[in-house]
């Protein structure tokens, strides 16, 4: 039989703990009557969720204790942080991490005082937090993010605490469709918290003013079974058995494994703020939006909001919990459970040789292409692409430890070829129409963007490896993500307690390049500008121009940690033009000049990036070549670009490397797979690089049209390109003036005449369409 004795004692504890994180900044125990000199001078943090966080929390423990779980905790409200703070430092975690925090006087004091200040812990979930996978800072992912934890992870169960302001998110509402990719056999549990307070910061909720039965329809609808908790007196018990009922139907699930299996959640409603203060200047604060944030304000200055807070704290009795020597009373640790199965301290949340294991990588010779003639031949970026990700799955059936998320394009994105090795997973009813679904394939398709967004992040930040492909122009909605996550990595790669996971991998394909025949919607390469903006040194952005390429790109990204993969390559066939020992050559340095489209001592520089755009420079060099033989042309190929500039280096190239590539003085002509913008962003720290660079991109000229118009509405065309050559050289002297405009009118006028063509014939002419490289010399 529960003892409420212990929870009680628990929860003032925490609660105590988690005000006065808020509050104190010294007076800590409340030895003497707190004054104007105890209150800290900036008041941050967010009180109105804690008493929840901390009531499941405690209940949570002592159902890890009793049934020996595998359990982690996943905060959605990373707001709630003086919370989770506080219940790590109860049950010990926090001194384990950092021991100069132990559980005593001298570390309780230094903890509380550190909460929101300068150089100490921040005001929300972050990953100086022992056993967080979530900020929670932009919520709406703790769902997702869970749900991905607990994929390949049998025996674990991840409860998600989710806040109803957090609920009202877009992206929360789609990811509780996850429960329909979950077989229960082979991977773990996500027991989702409704956490109902009522208010945001400064107005009711959603969920909160909608009845138990609305929330029964809506969660019973989404293919849950949902247990209601009310606060009150009994709180407690009922929370406690509650939870004892969620886990014996987890149980039956998973020996039953049915079809349709509906998972249990819970809706737990509590007073925002419970506990705190009642009333302050006439305003209702507990149980009101008052209490979302700092419930007074003023305690530093207004004698009147400095008593409230004073018999608030008091109210908690923490001298009958708390030991200055020992610590905490035996009726508190009583719910703890052993070190190795607390929450804060779970394996799976922290990385290293644990949990993270290495990917078997197949060579990619056995895809790769010998290349007899360059330019010539043609091949899918992406069905070669599929094929060494088939060969991965294979390689790695047994450890469970790689999956592939897509937003249902894996068959547009001709990357079909793993569907040979493995299917898309999906646990509700299937049809016998339905190809390639299993209960348990390796591949999760959804139309949601930032479910899988959050599954890939649960999933590697617990130690496997993913890989997201996605059409370019809509990969762009995770953007927000994708810098929250950055963030998170920038700070756990510094932290020592935090092991090796794997990258985040992304495929961008279909570029806007190849949705000539989708339109303008289609088109948008803004996501390489979104992470090439992050001031980091481990955001790399490849941009293979052809099949050996696209191979040695994809595995570098499979075999790197702790970074940000973006490998940007088209889907149509597509020149080859290196061979494998020339790719892997251009990996290492992440630029490189193609000897074979390259004359000695040039009069000017093309350089391409991007499969598309190199296309367009080296058609460009075979116009010029047949119309000025005497220019000389250097072609340089971008592979990578990072926050750090051009190449694979960690840091900016040096003076006397770029003028290798780029020479000293020439022109240089870019043709740029995104926005110009972004490009000549990366070359802004170049010295007088701005006034010989022509960076040429998209300019979101797109509509339904034909592939070469595309290029031609952009300004990246070959004509374009070889046209802005003979002008410049005419004023550097290389070639006449007459020449050159003889020369610009013929481009100008096939330009013409290709757009009357198209317009008539509906596709472009055929020496656009079937035209091949030929040799320079």
């Amino acid at each position: 039989m529960i003892d409420t004795r212990n929870f009680e004692s628990y929860c003032r504890a925490a609660n105590y703990l988690s005000a006065a994180q808020i509050f104190l900044k010294d007076n800590f125990l409340l030895e003497r009557p707190l004054s104007f000199d105890d209150i800290k001078p900036r008041l941050l943090g967010h009180w109105g969720t804690c008493p929840g966080v901390n009531l499941l929390y405690a209940h949570l423990n002592a159902l890890v204790k009793e049934h020996d779980l595998d359990m982690i905790f996943v905060l959605g409200p990373g707001h709630g942080f003086a919370g989770l703070q506080a219940n790590l430092f109860i049950e010990g975690t926090l001194s384990k991490y950092y021991p100069n925090l132990p559980q005593n006087l001298n570390g309780l004091e230094k903890m509380v005082k550190a909460f929101s200040w300068p150089y100490g812990f921040p005001s929300h979930t972050n990953p100086g937090t022992p056993g967080a996978i979530l900020e929670g800072g932009e919520l709406g992912y703790s769902l997702s993010t869970a749900y991905g934890a607990v994929l390949d992870n049998p025996d674990l169960i991840a409860v998600a605490m989710v806040g109803d302001g957090e609920a009202e998110t877009g992206p929360m509402a789609t990811a509780w469709h996850l429960s329909k990719f979950i077989n229960p056999k082979t991977n773990g549990t996500v027991l989702p918290v409704l956490h109902r307070n009522g208010y945001k910061i400064s107005g009711p909720t959603i969920f909160g003013r909608m009845s138990n039965e609305e929330l029964e329809s809506l969660f019973s609808g989404y293919g849950y079974h949902p247990y209601f908790v009310e606060g009150g007196e009994d709180v407690h018990e009922k929370l406690s058995q509650t939870l004892e009922d969620c886990y014996k139907e987890i149980q039956e699930i998973k020996k039953t494994s049915p079809i349709s299996p509906r998972f249990p959640m819970i809706i737990l409603t509590t007073l925002k703020g419970e506990g705190g203060i009642k009333e302050l200047h006439g305003k209702k604060i507990e149980g009101n939006f008052a209490a979302h944030q700092v419930p007074a304000p003023l305690a530093k200055s207004d004698p009147v909001e400095l008593k409230a807070v004073e018999d608030w704290l008091r109210s908690y009795n923490f001298n009958e919990l708390f030991d200055k020597e020992t610590g905490f009373i035996d009726e508190i640790k009583a719910i703890i459970p052993e070190e190795a199965r607390r929450m804060g301290n779970n394996k799976h949340c922290f990385g290293g040789e644990k949990v993270y294991k290495n990917l078997f990588l197949p060579s990619v010779s056995e895809d790769s292409g010998e290349v007899a003639e360059r330019g010539i031949s043609m091949v899918s970026n992406m069905k070669t692409a599929g094929e060494y990700l088939r060969r991965v799955i294979e390689e790695n059936e047994s450890n469970k430890n790689f999956r592939i998320f897509s937003p249902d394009e894996t068959y547009s994105n001709k990357l079909d070829a793993i569907f040979k090795a493995t299917t898309r997973s999906f646990v509700w009813p299937l049809k016998d129409n339905d190809e390639d679904l299993t209960r348990d394939g390796r591949v999760i398709e959804m139309l949601s963007e930032h479910s899988l967004q959050g599954l890939m992040q649960g999933y590697v930040l617990t130690g496997r490896h993913a890989v997201f492909p996605s059409y370019e122009a809509f990969v762009q909605i995770i953007g927000s993500m994708t810098d929250q996550y950055a963030k998170f990595i920038h700070i756990a790669r510094e932290i020592s307690w935090r092991g090796d996971i794997s990258s985040l991998n992304y495929i961008l394909t279909s570029p806007g390049w190849g949705q000539e025949h989708n339109g303008f919607s289609h088109q948008n390469p803004g996501f390489i500008d979104t992470v090439l903006q992050r001031h980091n040194s481990f955001v790399n952005v490849y941009f293979p121009p052809d099949r050996n390429t696209t191979l040695v790109c994809l595995k570098r990204c499979l075999e790197s940690k702790k970074e940000i993969n973006v490998l940007v390559s088209g889907k149509a066939d597509s020149p080859e033009w290196l061979t494998l020992a020339e790719a892997e050559r251009e990996l290492s340095q992440g630029v490189m000049i193609w000897d074979f489209a390259s004359d000695e001592n040039p009069d000017i520089v093309f350089v391409s990036v991007g499969d598309y755009l190199t296309k367009e420079c080296l058609a460009a060099i075979t116009f010029l070549k047949e119309d000025a033989p005497e220019i000389k042309i250097r072609f340089v190929n971008i592979l990578e670009l990072t926050a750090m500039g051009i190449g694979s280096g960690k840091k900016q190239m040096q003076d006397s490397i770029f003028d290798g590539y780029f020479t000293k003085d020439k022109p240089v002509i870019v043709n740029f797979h995104g926005y110009p913008e972004t490009m000549k962003e990366v070359l802004f720290d170049e010295r007088d690089v701005m006034n010989r660079f022509s960076v040429h991109g998209y300019i979101e000229k797109g509509s339904t049209t034909t592939p070469f118009d595309m290029q031609v509405r952009n300004e990246t065309s070959r004509l374009h390109i070889a046209k802005e050559a003979v002008e410049t050289l005419s004023k550097n002297g290389v070639i006449s003036v007459d020449k050159a405009n003889s020369i610009s009118n013929k481009y100008v006028k096939l330009l013409d005449e290709h757009l009357v063509y198209i317009k008539e014939h509906g596709d472009d002419p055929e020496y656009i369409s079937k035209w091949q490289w030929k040799k320079t010399s």
